[in-house]
């Protein structure tokens, strides 16, 4: 406890400050977000109760506005992430859900909602367990070469509900030849130069298997391409996010590898993020 008492609205503007000093965007919000996780209200209480003393969390918000000031992300220092309209666990184990990555599940929705879907490399699970909650597929299956964030994903399937079934595996290996009616993935795909350049706040924090996709970025977005016909029924769908820089490149080889319908979409920020596509009906 700290030696003199202090209102709500000192503890987190002295907090804010010292965010805002440390480079962190928004401090003051991320101080409010940081104070109701604590007390677990809205961070809009903590500006109407400011005049209130500060009760007994104030030595673990000041540990938390520690670990923030340090680089870890919010995400991790809360627990939790948004996305969509779920509310999921997250930590180390895998990627922290982004705002872009949520325009996956609209554009596969867009042209398929119902039959049997895969999520190939689910990390958190948001994928998988959006579309299981948002779409009418009879099966969701999601596959993560990792155990730690396989691990994570079923907590989260267990805090949400969501009918998602995990499998240990290497991108589609665990999967069945033609049983899926549509793919989800959000796959590696940096380089490593792109990789060393990230900021410190992603590159020491989220795992380095699920960001850096080879030497070109393009090593797991060409063997989900490959091996998601294999595993599609004829006339499934394929949604990837991909990196914007290189969208080009990822139509040109799902072309060559005789995928149909292929187009390349824009997400919420303008960028060519995703890539769209049809398993031909007779290849």
């Amino acid at each position: 406890m700290p030696e003199l008492a202090v209102t709500v609205r000192e503890l987190v503007g002295g907090s804010a400050a010292l965010l805002a000093a440390s480079g962190v965007p928004a401090a003051r919000r991320e101080a409010l977000a940081l104070w109701a996780a604590i007390e677990g209200g809205s961070p809009g209480a903590g500006v109407l109760d400011g005049d209130r003393q500060a009760g007994g969390g104030v030595e673990a918000f000041q540990a938390a506005v520690r670990r923030r000031v340090s680089g870890e992300p919010l995400a991790h220092v809360l627990g939790r992430a948004g996305f969509r309209h779920l509310d999921l666990v997250s930590d180390h184990r895998a990627l922290i859900p982004r705002p872009e990555t949520e325009g996956l599940v609209d554009l596969l929705l867009g042209v398929v909602r119902t039959g049997r879907l895969a999520d190939i490399g689910t990390g958190s699970g948001c994928l998988a367990l959006s579309l299981a909650t948002e779409g009418g597929f009879s099966e969701v299956v999601a596959t993560d070469i990792s155990s730690a964030a396989l691990s994570l994903a079923r907590e989260n399937r267990d805090r949400t509900g969501a009918p998602v079934l995990l499998v240990q595996g290497d991108l589609c290996g665990p999967l069945r030849f033609g049983a899926f009616d549509a793919l989800v993935s959000n796959p590696p795909y940096l380089t490593m130069a792109e990789y060393a350049a990230l900021d410190p706040s992603v590159r020491a924090w989220e795992p380095r298997e699920a960001l850096v996709g080879g030497a070109d970025g393009l090593g797991s977005i060409a063997r989900l391409l490959d091996e998601g016909r294999a595993v599609l029924c004829a006339g499934g769908w394929l949604a990837v996010e991909i990196d914007c820089s290189r969208a080009a490149e990822c139509a040109g080889l799902a072309g060559a590898l005789g995928w149909t319908d292929v187009a390349v979409h824009a997400d919420l920020f303008g960028r060519e993020r995703y890539l769209l596509a049809r398993r031909s009906d007779t290849t």
